[in-house]
């Protein structure tokens, strides 16, 4: 995981960018089941009422109201309203939140206890409303009445208990009702001794429920005026309006994230795929085996492919689970709720499966990226060599060897992909199951009068918006150890520092004007392969000059191929130097130093392309001229030129539309093309007939001028008239000389020629 943060560190202002924009989604995304909540609480069980306080309020209504608050609160609540117009309606004038939060609190108990007397008249209707208001109203008239009959009672010497009883009002108003006089104020602290000895009388739970009954007077209110219908389709066409918007803002911050993510991730595969090709160009032949080409493949591949896959959700996902995970327990906590112990159960529930998932599919996650490089390998080594295969009658014998590799794949993905199938049975077992806990123990609180409809609805979208933030992390944590596997074996290459290298800048500045003349030398030069038990050449030693051909020959394993590999710097000496001019090519830049070489390999190469393409493969430099002469020399311009296209025919992959010898003449004019001052020829004439050898060995000498040529041969032919021929046995120089001197000094030269040559041909001279 650690490696799959480093490269979307790479992209750090995306992301930055991308939690932003999660961020606002996620605002939007919690925000969305309160206003769901709003539109069925408020808009529809309340008619759109928000508040206790009415918009607008007929002065009968709002005397009423006032006769059931303290002396304070009514002149308070009096001057926050205009004048009665000629409809008899008064308009709030409060804007002010916090005055409007006061005002709230003055009018919800008078706004319920009219409420309640509205009810007492039969059904809540405008009508039971003005019964209410009517008897408020005239509530001066009846005290005054109440009082006038105690106080003649207790004139009369009668016990007041019996008038207080006949007038129905409790006890500890008895005094009161004594000394009342009529005026405002005792009227007031009447009606305000009887509401509190009315809810003196009432439990917290009854207190509750009529909680929602100050809005509803509030809707009675506006039935009465007639303006209840035009008020909640006010309130349900602002919340939906809202919710619309919010829902659009949601869906654009979405479509950005992965605008932004899928162009993140690709820019990470891009770059990734262009860092490990840099990596594996710069590998030597040591590197190379290590890792082997499937392998190398694979992880150019199919492994960059999985890291950028898991980069996009990770992006999408693994940033706004938490947040929405986090937002959603916040939203609940905040609505005080008693069920979430629904939501800690889901959770910790879902973490147990997590585990358990991760812990299984980690390991095999592993094992299965393995299997996929052994898969590459066999499919590739098959295709290649599907020629011999055929020829030896091989064909049931390879199917049964894919077979056996693609199997063991397909059981290692089966069992992986059945564990993240079973993911799903549980997380919607535990989804389903969460829900119907809210649902059981919600109808409960509903049926208390703690909770609303509503209020269920919203807990229900954000427990169901936490319980997909941790499936959302599931599925992540699911795929997190293939892409880590993944991320591993890609460093891994990336990390591999070849084994030959460029020398400092200082080192190489010494010979950045040197002038090259192609002379190369062997000084006292050893070589083993990495891993070997013993040295592939052993104390080489000789000098090329330039105009002059040096051969190498010898038997098959003897090293030839190892020693002119030297040169390049596909592999570095183990001892001694090899030097270009003097210079030791460890202490130039690797690609100055192949500047000067035209390479030839024993088996000959052609890139996807066309003739003329494989021809200027040398460089920019290379002009059709230059092209077409060194066609010539090589011998391919007959060929060429009976094709139908010419110089501009297409070339196959590997070259597999062109003959073995066409391919190593075009090799060959490849090289001379690039008119190097070293020529090196690995075994390159072997596919030509003795015919054309001769005239292109012919035409290269004249054209290689002062040029050094280096040739590696099987055939004594091609080497007779060089003017060194190096003999090797068993990695060691033998005999080193011209044929002349070598057919008199080195009986390992003589065996390989008596071999190859007539004693006529023997016996021949110069050319």
């Amino acid at each position: 995981m650690r490696r799959i943060f480093q490269l979307l560190g790479t992209r750090w202002k995306a992301c930055l960018v991308i939690f932003a924009l999660l961020l606002l989604q996620a605002w939007c995304d919690l925000s969305l089941p309160g206003y769901t909540s709003d539109i069925v609480d408020v808009g529809i069980q309340m008619g759109g009422i928000e508040s206790t306080v009415p918009d607008t309020v007929r002065a009968d209504t709002l005397q009423a109201l006032e006769w059931l608050m303290p002396q304070a609160d009514a002149e308070q609540a009096d001057a926050a309203f205009t004048p009665a117009d000629e409809n008899g309606l008064r308009t709030l004038t409060v804007t002010d939140k916090e005055e409007r939060a006061a005002l709230e609190d003055l009018f919800s108990t008078p706004d319920m206890v009219l409420y309640g007397m509205a009810a007492g008249q039969g059904e809540a209707d405008a009508a039971g409303l003005d019964a209410a208001v009517q008897t408020v109203n005239g509530l001066p008239a009846q005290l005054q009445t109440a009082a006038g009959q105690m106080q003649a009672a207790a004139a009369a010497g009668m016990d007041p208990g019996a008038a207080m009883q006949s007038a129905n009002l409790p006890e500890n108003l008895l005094e009161s009702l004594l000394t009342y006089d009529g005026s405002e104020e005792a009227t007031r602290a009447l009606v305000q001794g009887f509401l509190s000895q009315a809810m003196t009388q009432m439990d917290q739970e009854t207190l509750d429920m009529m909680g929602s009954q100050a809005m509803m007077l509030v809707k009675l209110e506006y039935e009465a005026q007639g303006i209840a219908q035009k008020v909640q389709m006010h309130y349900l066409l602002f919340k939906g309006a809202q919710m619309l918007g919010m829902t659009l803002l949601l869906a654009a911050c979405a479509i950005c994230v992965g605008f932004l993510a899928s162009r993140a991730s690709a820019g990470i595969g891009r770059d990734l795929r262009q860092s490990v090709f840099k990596k594996v160009v710069s590998f030597s032949h040591a590197e190379t085996d290590r890792f082997s080409t499937a392998s190398l493949i694979t992880r150019s591949t199919n492994d960059i492919q999985q890291i950028q896959m898991v980069c996009v959700i990770m992006l999408r996902m693994v940033f706004y689970a938490p947040i929405l995970g986090i937002g959603g327990i916040i939203r609940v906590a905040h609505t005080g709720s008693s069920l979430s112990w629904i939501i800690a159960l889901a959770v910790v529930a879902l973490l147990c499966v997590m585990g358990v998932l991760v812990s299984i599919a980690m390991p095999k996650f592993k094992i299965m990226q393995k299997k996929v490089d052994q898969l590459n390998l066999v499919s590739r080594e098959i295709l290649t060599g599907i020629m011999p295969i055929r020829a030896f009658s091989r064909e049931k014998f390879e199917e049964q060897r894919f077979d056996g590799v693609n199997k063991d794949l397909m059981q290692t993905q089966l069992f992986t992909n059945r564990a993240m199938a079973g993911m799903m049975p549980f997380m919607t077992v535990i989804m389903n199951g969460t829900t119907l806990l809210i649902v059981w123990f919600g109808a409960k609180a509903m049926d208390l009068g703690t909770m609303q409809v509503g209020d269920i609805i919203a807990f229900i979208t954000y427990t169901m918006q936490i319980v997909m933030s941790f499936l959302m992390l599931t599925m992540v944590a699911i795929m997190l150890p293939r892409a880590g596997v993944a991320a591993d074996r890609v460093f891994e290459v990336l990390e591999t520092e070849p084994s030959i290298h460029d020398p400092d800048e200082a080192t190489a500045a010494r010979v950045k004007n040197h002038t090259w003349n192609g002379r190369v030398e062997f000084d006292h030069v050893s070589f083993r392969y990495p891993g070997g038990d013993t040295d592939a050449l052993e104390d080489i030693s000789f000098t090329a000059e330039p105009g002059q051909t040096t051969a190498i020959i010898g038997a098959t394993g003897c090293g030839k191929s190892t020693l002119l590999n030297l040169i390049p710097r596909f592999f570095d000496a183990t001892e001694g130097q090899v030097r270009i001019d003097g210079v030791d090519v460890r202490e130039m830049p690797q690609a100055e130093l192949r500047s000067l070489l035209g390479y030839v390999p024993q088996k000959g190469v052609l890139f996807s392309g066309t003739i003329d393409s494989n021809l200027k493969f040398g460089g920019p430099q290379i002009t059709d001229e230059t092209a077409r002469k060194a066609a010539e020399i090589a011998q391919a311009t007959e060929f060429i030129e009976a094709k139908p296209e010419g110089y501009q025919s297409p070339i196959a992959q590997g070259g597999t539309n062109v003959s073995g010898g066409q391919k190593q003449r075009l090799s060959i004019a490849r090289a001379i093309a690039k008119n190097p001052k070293v020529y090196l020829f690995d075994d390159s004439f072997s596919a030509l007939d003795f015919k054309t050898d001769v005239a292109l060995r012919r035409a290269l000498k004249k054209e290689t001028g002062d040029a050094t040529v280096i040739i590696v041969a099987q055939r004594i032919s091609t080497v007779l008239h060089a003017n060194q021929i190096l003999v090797l046995d068993e990695g060691r120089i033998v005999g080193k000389g011209t044929h002349a001197q070598l057919m008199e000094s080195c009986p390992t030269y003589q065996e390989i020629a008596r071999s190859q040559l007539s004693q006529k041909e023997l016996g021949l001279g110069g050319e």
